[in-house]
């Protein structure tokens, strides 16, 4: 008799990790699913991006899986300003942590990504959120998250962004470097709305988690591993940042 199993949500790892403490490698459930997290070595973007003149700091939105990894591995990397936890994809009115969690809102869990051109470029962006930020293989499912609020997409701010996007994720599906094509959606940014407070820099307040060790402290090694050129030591940081103002 098949077996469907109930969809894991990062409240109910949470809570298994915290009962579980260290002995998470003997799940083998979690060990299969953090294999499936492992990066993807692919080639860089083909394609001969506009220049982004000016010195004027510039965002993109992505979202692929539980924010707290994917704000992680772009706290690390060099060029970016600022990563922002938060929900894209809904209304104002939905843009909360609880309302999201049930996957009727049309929000995503996203990341706003601000950065200097002039430092890293966003095809570099790209390959680094392809490659080690998430499988974008998988739309709607992370690691141990399941749901649409956990999709795959990247919301395009403008429509250099669509067509920049859309012409790697075509590279990427004929160079076949996933064993399966890509099904990242490209969504219009008609919003993004800051998480809760508790969220932000999660992954580097809380590095003993169970959840964070097991499933995006090896994003970040990954970025370090496959592009030490993008990676920064010191991460940058939304409290810092907020201090500032």
């Amino acid at each position: 008799m098949t077996r469907t199993r109930e969809p894991v949500t990062r409240r109910r790892v949470l809570a298994a990790l915290g009962a579980a403490g260290g002995l998470i490698a003997a799940w083998p459930w979690f060990g299969a699913q953090a294999a499936a997290e492992a990066a993807t070595v692919i080639p860089a973007p083909s394609f001969s991006a506009p220049a982004e003149s000016g010195t004027e700091p510039r965002t993109v939105v992505f979202a692929g899986g539980c924010f707290w990894g994917v704000q992680g591995v772009f706290q690390h990397t060099q060029g970016v300003l600022n990563a922002v936890s938060g929900y894209a994809g809904g209304s104002k009115a939905t843009a909360s942590y609880a309302m999201v969690g049930s996957g009727m809102t049309g929000h995503a869990e996203a990341v706003a990504v601000t950065y200097d051109p002039r430092q890293i470029s966003y095809g570099q962006l790209l390959q680094i959120y392809f490659s080690v930020v998430h499988d974008p293989t998988q739309l709607n499912r992370q690691g141990p998250d399941a749901g649409t609020q956990y999709r795959s997409a990247v919301f395009y701010a403008d429509a250099t962004q669509q067509q920049l996007t859309s012409t790697y994720i075509a590279q990427l599906d004929a160079a076949k470097v996933f064993r399966s094509k890509i099904a990242t959606r490209l969504e219009p940014l008609n919003g993004f709305y800051p998480a809760e407070d508790y969220h932000q820099d999660y992954a580097m307040l809380h590095p003993e988690s169970g959840y964070i060790r097991s499933f995006d402290l090896p994003k970040i090694a990954n970025l370090k591993k496959l592009f030490p050129q993008w990676y920064r030591d010191a991460p940058v940081l939304v409290s810092a940042a907020n201090a500032k103002r």
